[in-house]
């Protein structure tokens, strides 16, 4: 009945989690939640606002398949003022979020048998997404390399199929940010293939701490732009989540390809969220620099309280608001008759036993570890890193 194509999509190994936690919220049970992917703050009221005068206006037709000629041009001057690369309309596309964005560059450049090289630990969607594009997924490890790229196994991992490398800094779930001399070292490699191009997805660009500043491989080199598709949107930095508005930029070719592919699956993205992001992109306001502040300080709240963990290893994350800490040295003890046998039953216990959520390691190809999302409350943070830490100190 189905085709083998949507039977190689795996269901999400947070699904079994995700859901108990929210029947144990319903059931009045009081659940420390850091499994979020999304800021906690609400859309800032400037941006509503720009959304509802929007609607008021009659903004609620159809636009052009691949967005509103408006939008593309904010979204290229964004591009050019922040990272001095130039793009025009004709290199966007406006989709429907940046996972949308990223599943129609797998759709539109990945061939059965083409292989699309990914860094692990690594966002969950990149490898369906590879499956569904009857590509195949290459894993190149960094669990022992503090998450950064091991140049040695890449270049080794190349094949005469390998079409596409995936890089997400600042990453999803370390938090891990690649420096430009680690994005020049790549870009050399990529280089050396003909056929070889990069995705990369910049989605957390802003959220960026310790003073430091997003650098796109991009930027490299006019050559390395050539085959860089950027993926961004707004769903991060201007906590717009739920208004899903993504982008591409890159080469015509490629977004034109890609405006085909929207055209025919879902049209344009919502109008009035066209118009507020408009907002969003050329009218950032000090919220956002508020929030991308605020995030810092749960970032170091959250590492300080970790690292006072026994048995918990744990990198300082550098940007997006995850941390992810290596747990292994827990697996093989039990909890109350538990055995915790990988980071799912040591999510799923604790869960249980101290009702604190957090997303099991395997998810993202990495078993070992776990993530924390530190977009809550601090609050949120000190109780349910203290059940954790009290989970950990009754392992037997």
């Amino acid at each position: 009945m189905l085709s083998d194509r949507i039977k190689k999509v795996q269901p999400s190994a947070t699904l079994k989690i995700t859901a108990a936690a929210k029947k144990m919220k319903k059931e009045g049970l009081n659940v420390i939640n850091f499994g979020a992917g999304e800021p906690d703050f609400d859309t800032p009221e400037y941006i509503k606002e720009a959304a509802i005068n929007s609607i008021k206006k009659g903004d609620t037709k159809y636009t052009p398949a691949s967005g509103m000629l408006e939008l593309k041009n904010v979204v290229a001057e964004k591009i050019k003022k922040e990272l001095n690369l130039d793009y025009t309309s004709e290199n966007i596309i406006i989709s429907v979020g940046a996972k949308h964005s990223l599943y129609n560059v797998m759709q539109a450049m990945v061939n059965p048998g083409d292989e699309v090289i990914l860094f692990s630990p690594y966002w969950v969607s990149y490898k369906e997404q590879i499956n569904l594009a009857s590509g195949v997924p290459v894993y190149i490890d960094t669990t022992k390399t503090n998450f950064k790229i091991n140049f040695d196994e890449l270049e080794s991992k190349i094949t005469d199929r390998t079409k596409l490398i995936l890089l997400n800094s600042p990453q999803n779930p370390t938090g891990v940010v690649y420096s430009k001399e680690d994005l020049e070292r790549l870009a050399e490699i990529v280089l050396k293939h003909d056929n070889l191009y990069v995705i990369s997805d910049e989605i957390y660009d802003k959220l960026i701490y310790d003073g430091k500043k997003h650098f796109s491989i991009a930027q490299v080199s006019e050559e390395i732009k050539d085959r860089t598709i950027i993926i961004n949107g707004v769903s991060k930095t201007y906590a717009m989540t739920g208004w899903r508005i993504g982008y591409l930029a890159a080469r015509k070719e490629i977004a034109k390809a890609v405006g085909n592919l929207q055209s025919h699956s879902t049209s344009n993205p919502t109008s009035f969220c066209q118009v507020a992001s408009i907002t969003a992109l050329s009218e950032e306001k000090d919220e956002i620099k508020k929030m991308i502040e605020k995030f810092e300080e749960r970032r170091n709240l959250i590492y300080s309280l970790l690292q006072d963990i026994e048995g918990i290893k744990v990198e300082k994350p550098e940007g997006a608001f995850y941390i992810f800490p290596d747990i292994s040295a827990f697996f093989g003890k039990e909890y109350e008759g538990a055995e915790i046998k990988d980071s799912f039953t040591f999510a799923e216990v604790l869960l249980e036993k101290k009702h604190t959520a957090v997303v099991p390691g395997v998810a993202f190809g990495a078993d070992a570890f776990i993530r924390l999302s530190f977009a809550t409350s601090d609050d949120d943070i000190k109780e349910g890193v203290k059940r954790i830490k009290e989970f950990i100190e009754n392992l037997k």
